[in-house]
C-alpha cells in the first residue's frame, strides 16, 4: 500500500489536479463554437481509428473513458457504436457540459458520467470490458501508474485503448515552450508555417498554456519507452504512429528519415520528429461471456463500483444516490454527474461557495467585492467581471496557516497593444505581495504567496487601461476566479 500511494503522489500532485479541474471547467465550453469545432474534429479522428482496428477489440460494453473532458467521445461511442459505458474526468463541471454537446449534435443517448481520478478508479478489479484514454496520459509524471490502474479494472482479455499521446522528439534544440497558434508572435507563426518551429521548442507546441496554468505535462517518453511500458502490462498490442509534416521543413525531414528506415515505415521519422502514438492493448486472459445485465448499464452500474475511500461495495438507492455499504461515503446524482473522488480530494477540488473562494461561474459573490468590478458577463463555465486599474475584494481563510492567492483571468490583445508593457500588481492588506508582467493574450493564472492572516483585503492594480470600441468603458483584463490555496 505504501508503494502504491507513493507512485500515485509522484504521478500527479494535488496542485496539478486543482489546475486540471479549473482549466477543464473553463475550456470545456467556455468558448462554445471553438469547443464544438474541436470536439467534432477529435471525434472524427477517433471514429476512424476505432473502426480501423475493430477486428482487434470486438465488444466495448461496459467501457470507461478516462480523462473524458465533456465526454464527447463517449457520446460518440454510445450513439455511433451502440455501446454502453461511463465518461470519467476530474472535472464534474466539464462533464455537466456534455448535455450541451448532446443538444447541439441532436443525440438521443448519453453515457453515464462520473468525476473521478484515473489513479484511483472507483471500479472493482476485472469489472470493465474496455478502458479508453485520449490526450490524457501525458498529464501524469508516472504514466506507468495509470496503465497499471487501467489494467486492474479491465476484465481478462479486456482492451486498453489510448491515442494522441506525444512521442518525444529527438530533432529539437528544446529552447522554450511554444504557445498555441492564437498566442504566437508573428515570427513564431512564420516558423510554424514553414515547419521549423518544432526544431526549436521544448515539448509539444501549445504546452506553454497548460504549463502557465499550473498543469504539469510529461512529454519525455520516447517511442521505445512507450513500447516497453505497454509490453510490461499487456499480453498483446497493436500500435500506430502519426508523424507531423507541417511546412517544407518537416516534410523534407520526414521523407529523408522514411527513406533511411529499413522498412520504409513511420517509426524512424517518429523517433526523430516526434508525433503521436495510438495503441490497442489486450490484457492477458480469456475474454468472459458478456454480462446480460449490461444491456441496461444503469441497472448494473453500482455492481461495477467500489468505494473511493474504503474500497467497500457500493449500492444505489431509489433516489439514484450511491452509498458505500461499509462506510459513510455517498455520492448524489448532481445534474447527471456522480462525483466519486476520494473525500479528501472532493472537499478541496470542489469547495463550493466558501469564504476563501470567489468563482463567478457559481455566484456573483458581490458581498465580497469592495470596488472596481464591472457586472458579470459570459456564459456557462466562463463567467467573469472586467476590472479597471484598481479592483479590491475580500477572502477569508477556512483554516489557519500561510496561504497562496490564485487568480484566474483573461487578457485580450487590446490590453497588450499599449505603449507601455501591461503589468499586474497584487497587494494583500495594503502591503505589496507581487508584480507580474503580461506578455501573451489569452487565459492566465497568477499565484502570490501571502503572509498568514485571519482575513485578506486583496487589491489588484492593472494597467494601462484601454478602450475596445464599440465598448466605451476603460478596461484592463477580466477575472473569473480568485481563491486561497495551501
Amino acid at each position: 500500500m505504501h508503494n502504491a500511494n507513493k507512485a500515485a503522489i509522484e504521478a500527479q500532485s494535488f496542485s496539478v489536479k486543482r489546475a486540471e479541474v479549473e482549466f477543464h471547467s473553463f475550456a470545456s465550453f467556455g468558448e462554445p463554437e471553438k469547443a464544438m469545432g474541436k470536439y467534432n474534429a477529435e471525434n472524427k479522428r477517433r471514429l476512424g481509428l476505432l473502426r480501423h482496428h475493430a477486428d482487434f477489440y470486438g465488444c466495448m460494453t461496459p467501457f470507461l473513458e478516462i480523462g473524458a473532458n465533456v465526454g464527447h467521445t463517449s457520446y460518440m461511442l454510445v450513439n455511433e457504436f451502440g455501446e454502453q459505458g461511463i465518461a470519467l474526468d476530474l472535472s464534474a463541471d466539464a462533464l455537466r457540459n456534455g448535455r450541451l454537446v448532446m443538444e447541439r449534435l441532436g443525440l438521443e443517448r448519453e453515457p453515464l458520467r462520473m468525476a473521478g481520478d484515473a489513479l484511483h478508479l472507483p471500479f472493482k478489479d476485472n469489472s470493465l470490458r474496455m478502458v479508453l484514454a485520449f490526450q490524457m496520459l501525458s498529464q501524469f509524471q508516472d504514466i506507468d501508474a495509470v496503465l497499471a490502474e487501467a489494467k486492474r479494472v479491465l476484465q481478462p482479455g479486456g482492451i486498453f485503448v489510448f491515442a494522441e499521446e506525444p512521442i518525444r522528439r529527438l530533432l529539437s534544440l528544446r529552447l522554450y515552450r511554444a504557445p498555441y497558434w492564437e498566442q504566437m508572435n508573428a515570427w513564431e507563426r512564420k516558423l510554424h508555417e514553414w515547419g521549423l518551429l518544432g526544431f526549436l521548442t521544448k515539448d509539444v507546441i501549445g504546452a506553454e498554456q497548460e504549463e502557465s496554468f499550473g498543469i504539469r505535462q510529461n512529454h519525455r517518453t520516447k517511442l521505445w519507452q512507450w513500447v516497453h511500458m505497454i509490453d510490461r502490462h499487456f499480453a498483446d498490442r497493436r500500435l500506430s504512429v502519426f508523424v507531423p509534416q507541417r511546412g517544407w521543413g518537416e516534410r523534407w525531414t520526414y521523407e529523408v528519415l522514411r527513406w533511411f528506415d529499413k522498412h520504409k515505415s513511420e517509426w524512424l521519422p517518429a523517433r526523430f520528429l516526434g508525433g503521436t502514438l495510438a495503441a490497442f492493448c489486450r490484457k492477458a486472459g480469456e475474454e468472459p461471456e458478456p454480462d446480460p445485465r449490461c444491456d441496461n448499464l444503469v441497472s448494473c452500474f453500482s455492481d461495477l463500483l467500489k468505494c473511493p475511500d474504503c474500497g467497500g461495495a457500493v449500492s444505489m438507492g431509489g433516489d439514484l444516490k450511491l452509498a458505500c455499504t461499509e462506510c459513510d461515503y455517498t455520492a448524489a446524482n448532481e445534474d447527471g454527474v456522480y462525483n466519486l473522488l476520494r473525500s479528501e480530494d472532493r472537499r478541496e477540488l470542489y469547495p463550493g461557495l466558501r469564504s476563501d473562494v470567489i468563482d463567478f461561474s457559481m455566484d456573483d459573490c458581490s458581498e465580497r467585492l469592495i470596488e472596481g468590478f464591472d457586472p458579470i458577463e459570459g456564459i456557462v463555465g466562463n463567467r467573469y467581471r472586467w476590472i479597471n486599474e484598481r479592483a479590491v475584494f475580500r477572502l477569508t481563510p477556512v483554516r489557519p496557516g500561510q496561504r497562496r492567492l490564485r487568480l484566474r483571468g483573461f487578457c485580450g490583445q487590446a490590453f497588450l497593444s499599449q505603449p507601455s508593457q501591461p503589468k499586474i500588481e497584487v497587494l494583500a492588506n495594503g502591503v505589496q505581495a507581487s508584480t507580474h508582467t503580461v506578455t501573451r493574450p489569452g487565459l492566465f493564472v497568477v499565484e502570490t504567496d501571502l503572509p498568514e492572516a485571519t482575513d485578506y483585503e486583496i487589491t489588484v492594480l492593472a494597467g494601462p487601461s484601454h478602450r475596445n470600441p464599440p465598448d466605451e468603458r476603460w478596461l484592463t483584463f477580466n477575472l473569473s476566479l480568485m481563491r486561497l490555496i495551501d
